[in-house]
């Protein structure tokens, strides 16, 4: 069993930079392919960024690629999203996943099919 918490979100203005962490306990991350998705209010939950279980490879949604970074560091068992250049429409609770099979999984995957869930974190981009 894996749990997973988010923290790192706050309000932040248009233009600012905020660091995301997402900290695992009971079991490995290094066994898992880890990324974030986000949840804007009235939105469906969508895909932000993946990583592999290795931290070799990330696969990264095209409103995020160039602002947004995935990185993890597997002896800490924790997963970071350094976001920058935040603008409002990066509004949403954000949520960690673990997933089981490839990174490159993370866009087609389905609620159902995310092995472990954060509880979310709340980020807010003020104008």
């Amino acid at each position: 069993q894996v749990q997973l918490v988010e923290s790192g979100g706050g309000l932040v203005q248009a233009g600012d930079s905020l660091t995301l962490s997402c900290a695992a306990s009971g079991r490995f991350l290094s066994t898992y392919a880890m990324g974030w998705f986000r949840q804007a209010p009235g939105n469906e939950r969508e895909f932000v960024v993946a990583i592999s279980w290795s931290g070799g490879s990330s696969l990264y949604a095209d409103s995020v690629k160039g602002r947004f970074t995935i990185s993890r560091d597997n002896a800490k068992n924790t997963v970071y999203l350094q976001m920058n250049s935040l603008n409002p429409v990066d509004t949403a609770v954000y949520y960690c996943a673990a997933h089981g099979g490839s990174y490159a999984e993370f866009p087609a995957l389905s609620d159902s099919d995310i092995n472990y869930w954060g509880k979310g974190t709340l980020v807010t981009v003020s104008s």
